[in-house]
């Protein structure tokens, strides 16, 4: 079998100091996690963080920056995932959507109060990215490259 690592997306969203989080079923107990997923076939991956925040919070975004790539190995499953992360401002809450299964739902949280929840975190990269987004970290988000447009012609 061929190694493949898996490409997931995840949004920092904040509004005055909290943060918005998922709270999820994952492995039968409630963890909590930036709204992320998987990208899917014939996405961008800024689609795909626009798509996976919406999903599981109800809440319509405007991606602002990237914040951060990581590469990380989930020790549960042994499975690599490559997380690009981007920073959002939220714009709408949609409370009338159906959020994807096995979303509990979600949840503002200042850091101190995600630190105190320390032992629900879906894995380190919930803080790390928090962490990273508050020290500045911000990229444009020309960083993201989409194969089907054209490169720009050199001046």
């Amino acid at each position: 079998m061929r190694w493949q690592p898996h490409i997931t997306v995840a949004t920092i969203v904040e509004d005055q100091g909290r943060f918005l989080l998922v709270e999820e079923e994952s492995a039968g107990k409630a963890v909590l996690n930036q709204p992320a997923g998987h990208l899917e076939a014939n996405e961008s991956l800024l689609q795909a963080a626009v798509r996976e925040t919406l999903e599981e919070t109800g809440w319509e975004v405007e991606l602002t920056a990237v914040t951060g790539i990581y590469l990380y190995t989930a020790p549960s499953n042994g499975v690599t995932y490559q997380r690009v992360c981007f920073a959002a401002r939220p714009l709408k809450h949609r409370p009338e959507l159906p959020l994807d299964a096995g979303i509990i739902g979600p949840r503002w949280l200042t850091r101190d109060e995600l630190e105190a929840r320390k032992g629900s975190w879906r894995s380190h990269l919930v803080a790390r990215c928090i962490d990273d987004y508050l020290s500045g970290e911000r990229f444009p988000l020309a960083l993201i490259r989409d194969s089907e447009l054209p490169a720009p012609s050199p001046a």
